[in-house]
């Protein structure tokens, strides 16, 4: 079974690139991120037609987070990080695909920091840690994906001394990161990598894909349940050289349940 999150940078343009994609690959789930798109706009037709079920949280020109699933329909179980009835942005989904429960996230960028987007960041984080534990004490299969806007390592970043005060890599962000995996969460590209520079984003600007001047802020976690069944994970990297891309490429995780 494999897994994939996607952050699109707006499905409107980037909707041939993204079922190119889908084509290409065939991800059995595919969480994606940065809609840019009202909910009315989402393109289920074509999504359809690509094979695949889905269920999406859309906004107007920011934000927004779908859940794919191939042939068949996933099953929403929550719309929105638990926590705080007033927060309004699209950034969480919960579904349960094949037995599996799939979250998809969009967490704050929070820049600039510190200030108040820092600290919804902030906040936002201690949301998820507290539904994730949750989730894990349910002992069910569990994988947490998506843009978690966080490099949790110098090794996930390009020249890590220039990024000190961003909100993506200030100690009060990698820390609530580790926090996180620390309940029990299996980092799947760090395990299946270790020591390995693999970045999943590359800024637009001064050649950054060409240079390999990247980040590693896409992540897939995994419950104690599910982590055993991890056998391999990598990026599709080459989806950032194409035409018109998204910033972001691909993340992917390949199951075999069969171990479990």
């Amino acid at each position: 079974m494999r897994i994939a999150t996607f952050n699109v940078n707006g499905i409107g343009s980037r909707l041939p690139a993204l079922l190119q994609w889908l084509e290409e690959t065939r991800p059995d789930v595919a969480c994606l991120q940065e809609l840019k798109a009202p909910q009315e706009r989402f393109p289920l037709a074509e999504i359809n037609a690509a094979g695949y079920g889905a269920i999406w949280q859309g906004q107007k020109s920011w934000n927004g987070v779908a859940i794919l699933a191939r042939g068949v329909d996933p099953v929403e179980v929550t719309r929105g990080l638990p926590g705080d009835p007033s927060d309004e942005q699209s950034r969480y989904l919960e579904a349960v695909v094949n037995d599996i429960v799939v979250c998809g996230l969009y967490l704050p960028n929070g820049n600039p920091a510190p200030g108040p987007k820092f600290d919804y960041k902030l906040a936002w984080f201690e949301r998820l840690i507290t539904r994730a534990a949750q989730l894990i004490d349910t002992g069910a299969k569990v994988v947490i994906a998506g843009d978690y806007n966080v490099m949790p390592t110098e090794l996930d970043v390009y020249k890590p001394e220039r990024w000190g005060d961003d909100a993506l890599f200030r100690p009060e962000t990698r820390e609530a990161f580790h926090r996180l995996v620390a309940q029990g969460w299996t980092d799947a590209l760090r395990t299946m990598h270790p020591g390995e520079v693999m970045y999943t984003f590359y800024d637009y600007f001064r050649n950054a894909y060409g240079r390999n001047a990247g980040l590693r802020i896409d992540h897939l976690l995994l419950s104690p349940s599910l982590a055993p069944a991890l056998v391999a994970a990598g990026t599709d990297h080459e989806i950032r050289g194409r035409e018109k891309p998204s910033d972001h490429v691909p993340a992917w995780v390949e199951l075999d349940l069969s171990k479990l």
